[in-house]
């Protein structure tokens, strides 16, 4: 798992458990006395491709830091029904009361990863690389993102100061693509990239010309496309977007563009289904409980 999960998931994780918990569970906690140790399964039902398992687990670590989780398999591994991914050990507690939030993460990213992997293969033998967007769950972001690296697909800007995108509006507003550019290369830092969104070929022109970094072809048709990368023959690296369809991509390769930033990566990508079963009250614990 990357850093940037690492060091930032708690608040996030927390903030869900608090949200599904917010002073107690009263269903486990009316069936359950404390200190009941048990384990549960954490099995696949659906095919897919799993994201998520160290996000699985902090989910429990953080309810209880003594909680183990055993794995069978790792982000990034294909997985079939009926597979056994993991073992939760843990309070009987614990395993009820952080099962929903801790699959709600693991099935989300996991869908993601599965949704990313099917629509990087379309690209096979091309040099085009599958991006994602900024349209993303709110809160979510970080971990949508990691889950599309682990699909084979690779991330755009995570936010807005990761990057420079200008935009349509950001071109009305500052007079057209040149004085947008300049403005832009005024401000940034000498190691920031400018990227240009163009939407026809004498915009392109301008783009190029203002000596953008990056240029990123918006819902162009395929023959302007092709036009597009004639014209900007390696000046600039190229991305295109909007209405990314599965339908599209393995054209898209075909045209020779660098990028190809994908949205429905991220806010169309169904869930992965997992389910935790089986619990078992291990028998020791059972019968400390008892004396």
């Amino acid at each position: 798992m990357n850093e940037l999960i690492k060091l930032n998931m708690d608040p996030h994780l927390l903030q869900a458990l608090q949200e599904d918990i917010p002073c107690e569970d009263i269903t486990t906690n009316a069936v359950i006395a404390a200190g009941i140790k048990a384990q549960v399964e954490l099995v696949a039902k659906e095919t897919g491709i799993i994201a998520g398992l160290d996000v699985y687990r902090r989910v429990f670590e953080l309810l209880e830091p003594s909680a183990r989780v055993e794995t069978f398999v790792s982000d990034g591994d294909a997985v079939t029904p009926g597979e056994l991914l993991a073992i939760v050990f843990a309070d009987a507690r614990t395993l009820l009361s952080g099962e929903r939030t801790a699959l709600n993460y693991l099935q989300r990213m996991s869908g993601i990863a599965t949704h990313t992997r099917k629509l990087v293969s379309y690209l096979a033998g091309t040099k085009t690389r599958l991006l994602d967007t900024r349209k993303t769950t709110p809160t979510m972001r970080i971990f949508e993102k990691y889950a599309v690296t682990v699909g084979g697909g690779s991330n755009h800007r995570t936010n807005l100061s990761d990057g420079i995108l200008l935009k349509d509006n950001h071109i009305n507003a500052a007079g057209g693509v040149k004085e947008a550019v300049a403005a832009a290369r005024t401000a940034a830092s000498f190691v920031r990239k400018i990227e240009v969104e163009v939407e026809n070929l004498e915009m392109l022109r301008e783009a190029l010309e203002a000596g953008a970094d990056i240029i990123m072809l918006d819902n162009m048709d395929a023959d302007t496309m092709k036009a597009a990368i004639k014209i900007i023959d390696g000046r600039a690296i190229s991305e295109c977007s909007g209405n990314v369809t599965e339908d599209r991509l393995k054209e898209l390769g075909q045209i020779g563009v660098d990028f190809i930033s994908c949205g429905a990566l991220t806010h169309s990508s169904p869930i992965l289904d997992l389910s935790m079963k089986n619990l078992k009250i291990l028998s020791d614990s059972l019968m400390k409980n008892r004396n």
